[in-house]
């Protein structure tokens, strides 16, 4: 059995790796097999992906990181330019369906990652 004192999974990284929708263990292989869909395993050192547990908290994170810089964004330019309402919100609406569809992903790496790290959720495997 492996001593769980010494971090041999460290978070940041993992982090930053599945942000970028890469496996948390060698970085190399990809996360998933087509937009939200995770691999069951990495294609490159086989680590099992097939357990993890991301659910909604990719969607909720993704909410609310659009939400809060739509909200800071659309009082800014209404205070400074007052632009025609369905002018805003077209530009507006558009933001927020690029931006969601640019986050889920990475934020649903993120999670799994942390997952991983964690050895949350059939991911200690091996212990």
């Amino acid at each position: 059995m492996r001593d769980l004192t010494i971090d041999d999974r460290p978070m940041k990284p993992a982090m930053l790796l599945g942000f970028r929708r890469l496996c948390p263990k060698c970085g190399e292989g990809h996360l998933f097999d087509g937009y939200l869909k995770v691999v069951d395993e990495c294609p490159v050192c086989a680590e099992e992906m097939y357990h993890h547990r991301a659910d909604d908290g990719p969607a909720y994170l993704t909410i609310l990181i659009v939400g809060h810089l739509l909200a800071i964004l659309i009082h800014f330019v209404w205070q400074w330019y007052r632009p025609e309402p369905m002018v805003m919100a077209t530009i507006f609406g558009v933001f927020a369906v690029a931006l969601s569809l640019f986050l889920l992903p990475r934020l649903k790496g993120l999670v799994v990652a942390i997952q991983w790290s964690r050895r949350m959720n059939g991911f200690d495997k091996g212990v």
